[in-house]
């Protein structure tokens, strides 16, 4: 954590905020001086000094009362993080079109429902805050890398990528930056119940630690700095922006490891 208190005086939504990578934005957030609220299914975790609101981003009414009462007890809405989604697992041949069409609700169509509330709420803090207001979405290395067993997680990333450039486009006029982050695979509870489902789940945690040229998963708290730098007045000219935290594993083509001499 850091001392900085670049957003004092500035309030924001975290959708997916009371686990993972959200739980961890949100705390930063707070860290760095923001009223912050969380918006998840289930917002038992969202961190303490958050304002804990419940709704399933498949819902809009309950999106809009959400977003509607984030912004009346925080005092206005400046940043946007968009953060819930779900993963998937299989090529296109092992998930029914229901499974096709939930994951995509929630990984797409739900950030389009919190974005669409949260616009006017966002307009209107650009005018008295310029620079400082954002929408900054959670997307992934599969937007822009092939993955096995990945296709409708990759496809519904890909949407993400492409949402968050159209955005950008669309807002930047109004004082309202678009952007993403793209994280490598994320030391997340998802990541967990995926290596608890696993035949060998060390085999499979080495097998995810050995593709990010890093050598280990990605943390939370690496995902959350970086977006709360594309949140923050720092990043004042910064729109239309992929950040990828990756551990090299997007633009990196390593040759493979000497073997070790005994």
């Amino acid at each position: 954590m850091t001392g900085t208190q670049d957003f004092e005086g500035l309030s924001a939504l975290v959708t997916g905020g009371a686990s993972g990578i959200g739980a961890a934005v949100a705390a930063l957030l707070l860290a760095r001086g923001a009223s912050v609220a969380v918006l998840d299914l289930d917002p038992a975790g969202a961190p303490e000094g958050a304002l804990a609101l419940e709704a399933d981003v498949r819902d809009d009414g309950a999106v809009r009362n959400a977003v509607d009462r984030a912004a009346a007890e925080l005092g206005g809405l400046h940043t946007l993080v968009s953060n819930a989604g779900i993963g998937s697992i299989g090529t296109v041949e092992d998930n029914a079109d229901e499974e096709w069409a939930r994951v995509l609700d929630i990984n797409v169509v739900g950030m389009v429902r919190v974005a669409r509330h949260a616009l006017p709420h966002l307009r209107r803090a650009a005018t008295g805050r310029p620079g400082a207001v954002s929408i900054t979405q959670t997307c992934s290395i599969a937007a822009t890398a092939g993955l096995p067993q990945r296709a409708l997680y990759s496809a519904s990333k890909g949407a993400v990528l492409s949402l968050t450039l159209a955005m950008a486009a669309d807002h930047v006029r109004e004082g309202i930056r678009v952007n993403c982050v793209n994280p490598g695979t994320a030391d997340t509870p998802w990541i967990g119940r995926l290596l608890d489902r696993a035949e060998d789940p060390a085999a499979e945690r080495a097998a995810l630690d050995a593709r990010q040229p890093l050598g280990r998963l990605v943390s939370a708290d690496e995902v959350a700095a970086a977006v709360v730098y594309l949140a923050s007045p720092a990043a004042a000219s910064v729109t239309g922006t992929a950040l990828a935290v990756d551990g090299g594993m997007q633009g990196l083509r390593l040759r493979p490891a000497a073997p070790s001499q005994g």
